[in-house]
């Protein structure tokens, strides 16, 4: 199994177009790297590719991974795409990929509804990109080798569809995590997250590598700083510290690899010189970063 961190940011990257928070400033000089918007790549024999999530960013991710350059004239070693959520940085580089390449669109039935309702993808025409509805809990084909299987955790529909009243812990098809698997080897991708309940942590037990939901240090990050009037919480992500945060909920299970994706700019880890970054090191964590490649 081989799976590229193609973007290691939440949405807007780091920096952010409109943000001139200390984060946003320092990529913009050279002083931290860059961070484009959230998705991987995997495969389970290095020459046919699965996409998870579908960012803004996709065009140069895609360009910036010499394994997922294109095959001859015309052609493309990508032979499936699953996305996890109707998030806009999850879904909006499917438009990227309109230009006549056929592969596989996997999603659960409520998150292809979602992706129906919007015309413009329509773009991606159904005899090239066949729509495939996944069961939650059945293991399925994503690629020759790889075996994927999507399950619910908490979290809340995407922005644009939030009614009067969000629900921030909900349980269905609107918010999964997927588990991977190849080669007797078995990896867990959860970018998105709003608790770590004792079933997930049974869940992922002895896994070889999770990436997991990082896109707060602290549930109230965003508001201290002055970046907007949401917590973390509020917007469907567990934050990494403090009480009920993933650092002391995920501490003593088992699991080889353990990388945070997903990463706010307003987030310290992003900071390889942070204290914060320090810490999560020391609890045995790795900081996702656009390029990396995880071999569990």
């Amino acid at each position: 199994m081989r799976i590229v961190i193609l973007g290691s940011g939440a949405g807007g990257g780091v920096p952010q177009w409109n943000c001139g928070c200390r984060n946003c400033d320092a990529a913009r000089n050279g002083r931290i790297p860059a961070m484009s918007q959230s998705g991987i790549a995997i495969s389970a024999n290095g020459r046919d590719w699965a996409l998870i999530n579908a960012s803004p960013d996709l065009r140069q991710q895609l360009a910036a991974t010499p394994a997922l350059r294109p095959e001859g004239l015309r052609g493309s070693p990508i032979r499936s795409v699953l996305v996890t959520n109707g998030d806009i940085d999850h879904v909006a580089g499917l438009l990227t990929l309109r230009e006549g390449q056929g592969f596989d669109l996997f999603a659960t039935p409520a998150i292809h509804a979602v992706l129906a309702g919007n015309p413009m993808l329509s773009a991606l025409a159904p005899g090239l990109v066949p729509r495939r509805e996944v069961t939650l809990d059945r293991a399925f084909a994503l690629a020759p080798g790889l075996t994927a299987t999507l399950f619910a955790v908490p979290g809340k529909v995407p922005l644009y569809l939030e009614g009067a009243r969000v629900e921030t812990g909900l349980m269905g098809e609107q918010t999964v995590g997927v588990e991977l698997a190849a080669n007797g080897r078995r990896a867990f991708y959860i970018p998105g997250c709003a608790s770590v309940p004792d079933w997930l942590c049974d869940r992922i037990a002895g896994a070889d590598a999770l990436l997991f939901d990082g896109t707060l240090w602290t549930d109230d990050e965003m508001v201290r700083a002055g970046l907007g009037a949401k917590t973390g919480r509020r917007m469907g992500h567990v934050p990494v510290s403090g009480p009920g945060g993933s650092l002391d909920g995920l501490r003593q299970v088992a699991l080889g690899a353990r990388i945070y994706v997903h990463l706010n700019n307003s987030n310290p880890l992003v900071d390889p010189a942070s204290p914060e970054r320090a810490q999560a090191q020391a609890a045995g964590w790795q900081i996702g970063h656009d390029g990396m490649e995880i071999a569990p």
